[in-house]
């Protein structure tokens, strides 16, 4: 503030000195149209348009480069002490550069010899501030030139800042419900911050209190897991209040909110995953992941598998491995409830998941 104030003030008085300069030179002029004059009267002509050239200069002055000066002000307070030396050693290497070549430059013919010293310290001058402005700190560096100690702490800082912010995710009552998100995340695997949105929470608890037996299972399965995903200490899962108006479905919502916030969206709904794909909105289908990392099985290995059911074709026995997959067994049917050794015969990914089929 007082920097500003002292500046303004040399603004002011340079202003006035300038201007009444420059009305005394015209009170000449006006002296030499209006001859003969006496002495007092031209010392008066002088002395009056002086003076007000000199009020002139002292209001028009500031107004005019006021704006421009503090500018380069709260600019210079912006830099550190190490980038300002840098940038007046720049300044004063490019322009040193162009003392050297204005000397061949000035003996070129006119115009040329009178614009080129001109334009050659302008040039070098601004690239020498530039380049120290953006290297400073290797040339520093490389000279082995301590810097002040303030900037050093400030690009320690800036460098054990993180690289962008906290990525977010947003819930949908179906994954909620599903549960194993809560594994995943204990897993260390998903480290964004997960988004539930009120209106999922809403649909949770309507659930909960459903008069189904099923319904009211699942929906207290989903409240118990976000207390559980609320319980873990990287404060995995937060509760929004952004809505979106309008009397539309939760699915809807829930695409214009993700299409809002610019987040995917995490669901093992089907119809959900393709109506928010076909409008942009990256989504997470955990049954997908799930399929990613499920065993790898090539057809002609051997296992121990129990039929447990009849298969839809005749003769066929279906069970399942450790992860859920589902086994075909041609001619299975005989071993009900028995475990047997099959060999696998085909693999086949379907967007509901892998379908396996072997024979005894």
């Amino acid at each position: 503030m007082r920097a500003r104030s002292s500046i303004l003030f040399g603004l002011r008085v340079s202003g006035a000195v300038l201007f009444g300069l420059l009305g005394w030179r015209l009170g000449d002029l006006v002296s030499l149209a209006l001859l003969p004059v006496s002495l007092s009267s031209n010392q008066l002509i002088h002395a009056s348009l002086a003076l007000v050239a000199s009020l002139i200069g002292l209001v028009l002055v500031p107004a005019l480069f006021g704006g421009a000066i503090n500018g380069l002000l709260e600019r210079i307070g912006r830099i550190t002490g190490t980038q300002l030396v840098a940038d007046f050693i720049g300044l004063g290497g490019g322009l040193l550069i162009a003392v050297f070549l204005a000397f061949p430059l000035a003996r070129l013919p006119e115009p040329f010899g009178q614009v080129l010293p001109f334009i050659s310290a302008v040039a070098f001058g601004s690239f020498g501030l530039s380049v120290m402005n953006m290297r400073y700190k290797e040339v520093f560096r490389l000279l082995n030139i301590r810097r002040l100690e303030s900037d050093e702490a400030e690009d320690t800082k800036a460098d054990s800042a993180p690289v962008k912010a906290r990525e977010t995710l947003l819930l949908d009552t179906s994954v909620i419900i599903d549960g194993r998100i809560a594994d995943i995340v204990a897993t260390g695997f998903v480290r964004a911050q997960l988004l539930v949105p009120r209106m999922v929470l809403s649909e949770l608890q309507h659930i909960a209190d459903s008069t189904d037996g099923i319904r009211r299972a699942r929906g207290r399965r989903g409240l118990e897991v976000l207390k559980q995903l609320q319980r873990d200490p990287g404060d995995a899962v937060q509760v929004i209040n952004d809505d979106v108006p309008g009397d539309v479905p939760v699915d809807e919502k829930l695409i214009r909110l993700a299409m809002s916030l610019k987040c995917p969206i995490m669901t093992n709904d089907y119809n959900l995953n393709k109506v928010a794909s076909l409008q942009g909105v990256t989504v997470l289908n955990i049954n997908e992941l799930a399929n990613a990392v499920k065993t790898v099985l090539l057809p002609g290995e051997n296992l121990q598998l129990r039929i447990i059911q009849e298969g839809k074709e005749h003769g066929q026995g279906v069970g399942y491995l450790e992860d859920g997959t589902m086994v075909v067994v041609e001619d299975g049917q005989t071993y009900l409830n028995k475990i047997i050794p099959v060999t696998v015969t085909k693999i086949l990914q379907t967007s509901a998941g892998r379908m396996i089929f072997a024979k005894p």
